[in-house]
């Protein structure tokens, strides 16, 4: 007999059960390492609060590296498809190996694993539905993953690309980890970014939204890499590497695939500030 307190953990997915079973069931938590627009933003203190370690796994050499992006609403495969091929192919294509991802590498698991600078690209999905017009909630996001992957590979990346713009809300992009069908997976959230000061690197003026998710796609990847499971780094205000040095740049990151990204730095408690990559 399942406990009540068990099934207030699982969320089920809306629809029929099909011939094969019923829908997978899943549980996600809560969103971390929020990309606050620029005008939700607040400047850091100028107090130094070191990144502190909280017990949980980082990717190190042995985690899965796999990045399955999902693009999810109608406008992807028209207004969109060349931004939906740059982030799937030439963002995280290029990603791994960079000394961008080496900005991750100092942060280590208990037994001292460092992060490994690895992003394995996997092919992406386009979600033709509609995606939400709000702003989803964290089991929302986890629902869409497994609609696309029911039975996905553990512990890989899922980032969840709307096509929605984000309105009134007062950040740019999340990410959070939970499970479907009892398999540990990594997610993030990302709204369409398309003529959104708010959430532009060139701010006061509007970058293409390629770059503009660039920069945020960046700033959740490397969370993700550092605090994989909400429970490994942050400082004591929740804040993780890539939020403590949101909307600081130096110049532009060179990918192993010679494409170039404008993306913010990333906190290092060795260097006591953001490092940035070349």
């Amino acid at each position: 007999m399942v406990s009540a307190a068990a099934l207030a953990v699982l969320v089920l997915i809306v629809g029929s059960a099909s011939a094969a079973g019923p829908p997978p069931s899943i549980s996600a938590g809560p969103a971390f390492g929020y990309v606050p627009s620029r005008d939700a933003h607040l400047k850091p203190h100028s107090r130094v609060t070191l990144l502190q370690y909280h017990g949980g796994p980082v990717q190190n050499s042995t985690a899965n590296h796999d990045v399955y992006p999902i693009f999810w609403g109608p406008a992807w495969s028209t207004s969109f498809s060349s931004t939906e091929t740059g982030i799937a192919n030439t963002f995280y294509g290029g990603l791994g190996g960079t000394t961008y991802a080496s900005t991750n590498t100092e942060y280590t698991d208990g037994s001292g694993n460092h992060v490994a600078p690895l992003a394995n690209q996997k092919a992406a999905k386009n979600d033709g539905s509609a995606a939400p017009s709000n702003a989803p909630s964290t089991s929302q996001v986890l629902a869409e993953v497994a609609k696309e992957y029911p039975a996905p590979a553990a512990g890989a990346y899922y980032p969840v690309y709307s096509d929605q713009p984000r309105g009134t809300a007062g950040y740019c992009a999340w990410h959070s980890a939970g499970t479907i069908n009892g398999t540990e997976v990594q997610f993030a959230f990302f709204f369409s970014l398309y003529n959104d000061p708010g959430c532009s690197p060139a701010s006061p003026n509007v970058s293409p939204q390629l770059v503009a998710l660039g920069n945020v796609s960046g700033h959740e990847w490397s969370e993700m890499e550092t605090d994989p499971q909400l429970n490994a780094w942050y400082d004591q205000q929740g804040n993780e590497n890539a939020d403590k040095c949101a909307w600081q740049f130096n110049g532009t990151q060179h990918f192993t695939n010679s494409s170039t990204w404008t993306i913010q730095g990333n906190w290092s408690n060795a260097a006591s500030g953001c490092i940035w990559g070349t």
